[in-house]
């Protein structure tokens, strides 16, 4: 339930408290880009099984690599792609939350 709660907490206020800080005069477009984020998802269609709640994803599936991670940093250092790489950076950051549960 823990897990939960911060998993989804993070995927939902995250991108409102970096909107409310530093895109104020456009937070909620900031807000419904960065959300977006949890688009990456769609790669769980690819494992199997689809879900599994004991699996970390990062690493593990296709959108959750090293390699894309430093493809969405990339992404948030540049003004035109940076609320989509943010949002995909806090989408990770989500998922690395459900990893640290998993060693406890």
């Amino acid at each position: 339930m823990l897990q939960s709660i911060t998993h989804y907490g993070i995927h939902f206020l995250g991108p409102l408290i970096v909107a409310l800080l530093f895109f104020k005069n456009q937070w909620k477009t900031a807000f419904i880009i960065m959300v977006l984020g949890i688009l990456i998802d769609v790669d769980h269609l690819l494992a199997t099984p689809i879900f599994d709640a004991n699996r970390c994803s990062i690493n593990y599936h296709v959108l959750h690599t090293f390699y894309a991670i430093a493809i969405y940093s990339l992404l948030a250092l540049l003004k035109k792609t940076r609320l989509i790489g943010l949002g995909l950076l806090i989408h990770i950051l989500a998922d690395i939350a459900d990893c640290s549960f998993m060693l406890l």
